[in-house]
């Protein structure tokens, strides 16, 4: 399932994209119990993230049951009508992989890492797609970074390689924003990650089952519609198995965490100083990875 998680008066509501629209589950269920009671289905991604696989299941029976003759249902949105939110609204932990493609290494001149290095953002970071994004005052070098968002489904607490992506809900495309300036005044990196709508994520939360092997997905990024970075996840040092295992042998994990897993080369950063421009108001920036979708952002000043 792709899931969507559109704003109405500033409140998240969970939608199914379908092939005739997006379902608004909550709208869908208030008018279908008039006719058949009250179901059991979960109206948030919060929910049925918590629910595990009885909530997922009672979704995806929902939504294939629902009548497909009924001409204009009330619960049945477009999605160029939407106003789009974070696809995760509330992330207990938002952990980021630094360095994590070989060719993105090589571009910054620093060493290939020998384990995962991990740095976090928190939710004031989080946005979706459509939205404008703030240059921060504070900051002359914000750059841009595409990247493949796990969002995880179960606990998971020291897990194997083998299984760790058992444990992973679904997946989602992000874009890890970064004020190189502030990033780097020391040798912590979370001054230049956090600053508000740094996580632009969305505009699609997929299921693990409709992506397959997420370590074989093209990922790209595009300002103001030129081509900037072009890669695979292929090229990930730590691959998303060794990721989620890894994080779990530090921190126990829980469902709605999401892991950031790093960035591919063609990042402003990387670029011969002579030719470094970094983000502008008005540049239009998208992410895009294959299976996931699309999101693109406006920047603004602050």
């Amino acid at each position: 399932m792709k899931l969507i998680n559109f704003l109405q008066k500033e409140e998240a509501h969970m939608g199914i994209l379908t092939d005739r629209g997006v379902v608004d589950i909550e709208a869908a269920l208030t008018a279908l119990s008039t006719r058949t009671g009250r179901m059991e289905v979960p109206v948030t991604v919060r929910q049925l993230l918590e629910g595990g696989k009885d909530a997922f299941n009672q979704l995806r029976v929902f939504v294939n049951e629902l009548p497909v003759g009924e001409v204009n249902p009330s619960w049945l949105k477009q999605e160029e009508d939407l106003t789009f939110g974070s696809c995760v609204t509330d992330p207990g932990k938002i952990i980021c992989i630094g360095l994590n493609y070989r060719r993105h290494a090589e571009e910054t001149g620093m060493a290939i890492p020998e384990y995962p290095i991990l740095f976090n953002k928190f939710n004031n970071t989080l946005t979706g797609h459509g939205s404008e994004v703030p240059l921060p005052r504070t900051s002359q070098k914000v750059d841009y970074e595409a990247e493949l968002g796990i969002v995880i489904g179960r606990t998971a607490k020291y897990v194997t390689e083998e299984d760790a992506l058992d444990y992973v809900f679904g997946y989602c495309t992000a874009n890890d924003l970064s004020a190189r300036d502030l990033q780097m005044r020391t040798s912590q990196w979370l001054a230049g990650k956090s600053c508000d709508k740094f996580s632009p994520i969305g505009p699609y939360l997929v299921t693990a089952d409709e992506v397959g092997d997420p370590n074989q997905l093209d990922i790209q990024c595009t300002v103001n519609g030129e081509l900037r970075q072009d890669s695979n996840t292929s090229d990930m040092i730590f691959n998303c198995k060794q990721i989620v295992s890894y994080v779990s042998q530090c921190m126990t994990l829980s469902p709605g965490d999401m892991i950031l897993t790093g960035t591919p080369e063609g990042v402003v950063m990387g670029y011969p100083p002579e030719n470094q421009v970094y983000l502008q108001a008005g540049d239009v920036v998208t992410v895009q990875i294959e299976k996931l979708g699309a999101i693109t952002n406006t920047m603004v000043n602050e």
